[in-house]
């Protein structure tokens, strides 16, 4: 029996990027307009929203109504489930998948990615690398969940305004923040986000990731790694890519990284600008 591997928006892998992989949407809200991550609502449309509006969006979870139908829709092609999820500490949809596989008509199961954006992408494609080498549903789940808390992802951020609106700092803090060009780091840890420093300009930013990776263990290149800028451009990404030569070089010699658009479910936060990397930790 074959298994389907099933994700939601959270992981901002788009619908048929990957051949077979199931990608449900969460639902975002600007005002009083809903979309669908992903499907009527493209990374690009979300930005020009973001930056154009006053207020934050909200991000909707997956229902289990959602989660059933896909669920259905596998049992009767004959495949077993795996289904991972974005952090559960985040959002709603981890539950909502449970609830839904609780009743689910063929063997599904569920995992906590404790991760969200390229940190839950790089977790689905080694799902994928494992489904397609013939392995079970549970055989699957289990290597994931022991896997998991080797995902690592370190983040840097360029602005401080959507901190600001999304109430996590004051105003006083983010208008020094962005008179003294500091640029946060971020990484998700134990499946929240977490502040792991700052750092004054945008070069010695990118130096702090590298010392982030590094203090992290190294990169597993044998394991998927991804790369994501938020906003328009990847321009920032680039740049951090170019300086960055010696760190790629094992695992990416002829120098194409795999670089994603990160969409709305951090990228309302952390806003334009922002770029991450996500790596299995060595």
């Amino acid at each position: 029996m074959s298994v389907r591997i099933i994700t939601d928006s959270g992981s901002d892998i788009l619908p048929g990027e990957h051949e077979g992989l199931v990608v449900l949407p969460l639902s975002i809200m600007f005002g009083m307009d809903t979309y669908a991550d992903g499907v009527d609502l493209s990374h690009e449309h979300f930005y020009e929203l973001l930056v154009e509006g006053d207020d934050l969006p909200k991000t909707g979870q997956v229902n289990p109504f959602v989660f059933s139908q896909a669920f259905d829709e596998a049992a009767d092609a004959g495949d077993d489930v795996v289904c991972i999820t974005l952090s559960s500490k985040l959002s709603g949809t981890c539950q909502s998948a449970m609830t839904a596989a609780a009743e689910a008509k063929t063997v599904v199961r569920v995992v906590d990615s404790l991760n969200v954006c390229v940190g839950e992408r790089i977790l689905v494609e080694h799902a994928l690398r494992l489904a397609a080498e013939g392995r079970t549903a549970v055989e699957i789940s289990d290597e994931l969940t022991e896997l998991r808390d080797r995902v690592c992802v370190v983040a840097l951020l360029d602005t401080l305004e959507y901190l600001r609106r999304g109430g996590r700092i004051g105003a006083a803090a983010a208008g020094v923040g962005t008179l003294l060009s500091i640029k946060p780091a971020i990484t998700i840890e134990d499946g929240e986000v977490k502040m792991l420093g700052k750092a004054r300009g945008s070069k010695n930013g990118r130096n702090l990731l590298n010392e982030e990776v590094e203090r992290a263990g190294g990169i597993d290149f044998g394991m998927p790694v991804a790369l994501g800028y938020a906003g328009l451009s990847d321009k920032l990404l680039q740049k951090y890519i170019a300086d960055s030569k010696a760190l790629w070089k094992e695992g990416f010699p002829g120098g194409d990284l795999p670089v994603h658009s990160v969409g709305a479910t951090i990228g309302t936060h952390v806003g334009p600008g922002a770029i991450a990397v996500a790596f299995f930790r060595k």
